[in-house]
């Protein structure tokens, strides 16, 4: 059987912890920051677990990460 591909907008967009979840990063943090708070941008900055609902799809998206 042939490797499968890894889709790779997916790749650039999600990354394994040392216990197998996957991580995202927050939306809502790239233009229009002015009116955000300050306190607000930095809870966007930290990463956050992919729903558990979610895996099964992006596993299929990135099968080898």
């Amino acid at each position: 059987m042939p490797k499968v591909k890894s889709r790779r907008g997916a790749v650039k967009r999600f990354k394994r912890t040392a216990t197998g979840k996957l991580v995202r990063k927050k939306a809502f943090r790239n233009h229009i920051l002015t009116k955000k708070s300050p306190k607000r941008k930095r809870n966007l900055r930290s990463g956050d677990l992919v729903d558990p609902v979610d895996e099964p799809r992006i596993k299929t998206q990135v099968p080898y990460i």
